[in-house]
């Protein structure tokens, strides 16, 4: 753990500063100062005064870009937008290091061509993540095991990759293996209707999930 990491997330203790945070992470796009304080229920001098704490703290990006289409005289000055930075924060108490040894254990599964061992392993586990599921949507599971899942055209994206380090350094691995355990979790919470599959974008998780009309009442939140 490093310092700066532990002072970062010292100033989410604030509820106010927690609440623009989460809003702010879960647009995945520029959020500017008055939707956040709308959305958490505080006035716009306040929100802009967290907010600003948030950049400090290294939380949250911060840019100017007009928030409507106008454009020439009367369109108003850029206003100031905000998004979730990029990097990661990891808080651990001791400290704790399991990214060294997840990425060597990943080269020796390359090394040892044991892609299809991983995969069959990742499907496992994505089967005992569906213990205690019951009743619970997908999208709530998902969201509780940090992916972070959202609706778009009549499917589940995932903002958030929980695995973003070790698929930066082994793409083909980590991915295959992260469509094996959501395909795990299906198969054991017979989500009928719905599939997994890689849908790659920028930033985001490599899986998507695609469900039809017929869905199970499981795939409902």
């Amino acid at each position: 753990m490093k310092s700066d990491d532990l002072e970062s997330m010292s100033v989410l203790a604030d509820p106010v500063r927690r609440e623009l945070y989460r809003f702010v992470a879960s647009q995945g796009r520029d959020v500017g100062r008055n939707e956040a304080a709308e959305a958490a229920g505080v006035q716009r001098t306040l929100a802009a005064f967290h907010l600003d704490k948030l950049v400090d703290a290294g939380l949250l990006e911060a840019g100017f870009r007009r928030l409507t289409d106008r454009t020439g005289p009367g369109s108003g000055r850029p206003a100031k937008v905000y998004r979730r930075a990029a990097g990661e924060r990891a808080v651990s108490l001791p400290p704790r290091d399991y990214r060294t040894p997840a990425l060597v254990l990943a080269e020796v599964v390359g090394l040892l061509g044991g892609d299809e061992q991983a995969e069959a392993a990742a499907r496992r586990a994505g089967e005992r993540m569906a213990a205690g599921t019951e009743g619970a949507g997908l999208v709530e599971v998902l969201d509780a095991r940090g992916y972070e899942p959202y609706e778009e055209g009549g499917r589940i994206r995932l903002r958030n990759c929980p695995f973003h380090l070790l698929a930066e350094e082994h793409p083909l691995l980590v991915c295959s293996m992260n469509l094996a355990m959501c395909e795990g979790l299906l198969a054991a919470r017979e989500e009928r209707g719905v599939t997994a599959a890689l849908d790659p974008r920028p930033g985001e998780c490599c899986v998507a999930f695609t469900r039809d009309a017929g869905g199970s009442k499981n795939n409902q939140d």
